[in-house]
């Protein structure tokens, strides 16, 4: 494990399991020395989930998310696999269990407000193999795919994919899935600043999106990382958590 990798943990965050589960993840962000940039968003989800992996039962509840904690686990970069065994799966950026459920967290910083928005819904996803219950989800990625919806922030193809693994695999662990998508809103990207209304813009589009997939087999939602952080409280080790992410990140 290299000294930068290091540099780049808050204290007691655990660097031999960042480092491995980082090296197994196909993001490549060690490789290509992107996690130890001061605008990585990996460093972001990483620091904030992997200080929990020893100590699952101190994460918070995410507010707003009806579920049965404490956690049980808590894991950076999860695969969660389709029902077959080609082709590629997707990797989420945490996964909780707990009792009942199975979260997959989506965590982005400066994404929405960087990246074009790709639609790569393969012939694959047609397949017959997601339950009734994900009718919404399948009419979202028809829909994508024809062009009839479309989101400039927010990457809502990851997230039908994240769904669709989400059922699968907690179908298979017994588990009630729950798609998490907890964001950043920086005030600047490198030297610009971020316009307040591009930031609105992306809320409302997570908003139409929750509006669109609601009723699905897989519930989603939607929390910024200062709405969730400002609710820790319990634990003066997890408050302390909380403020070193705030001054590190400035989510």
């Amino acid at each position: 494990m290299s000294d930068a990798l290091a540099l780049n943990l808050l204290p007691g965050v655990p660097a031999d399991y960042v480092f491995k589960r980082l090296s197994n993840a196909p993001g490549k962000e060690l490789v290509s020395g992107k996690f130890v940039s001061a605008n990585s968003s990996a460093a972001l989800a990483a620091n904030c989930f992997g200080w929990f992996h020893p100590c699952a039962q101190l994460l918070p509840p995410f507010a707003g998310v009806q579920a049965r904690y404490p956690a049980l686990s808590v894991d950076i970069e999860a695969c969660v696999r389709f029902p077959w065994s080609g082709g590629r799966h997707p990797w989420l950026d945490a996964l909780v269990t707990t009792e009942r459920e199975l979260i997959g967290i989506e965590s982005k910083r400066y994404e929405p407000f960087r990246d074009k928005k790709k639609v790569d819904l393969s012939s694959a996803y047609d397949r017959p193999v997601w339950g009734d219950a994900m009718q919404p989800f399948e009419k979202l990625r028809d829909d994508l795919r024809a062009g009839s919806v479309c989101y400039r922030y927010l990457d809502a193809a990851q997230l039908v994919k994240h769904a669709f693994g989400l059922t699968t695999q907690a179908r298979s662990a017994g588990l009630e899935p729950i798609l998490l998508y907890l964001f950043a809103e920086p005030a600047m990207l490198g030297e610009r600043p971020i316009p307040d209304d591009a930031r609105e813009a992306h809320r409302e589009e997570i908003a139409g999106f929750a509006e669109r997939v609601q009723g699905a087999d897989v519930r989603f939602f939607a929390l910024s990382y200062r709405e969730w952080i400002s609710t820790w409280r319990d634990e003066g080790a997890v408050v302390e958590h909380g403020r070193r992410l705030l001054t590190a990140f400035a989510p």
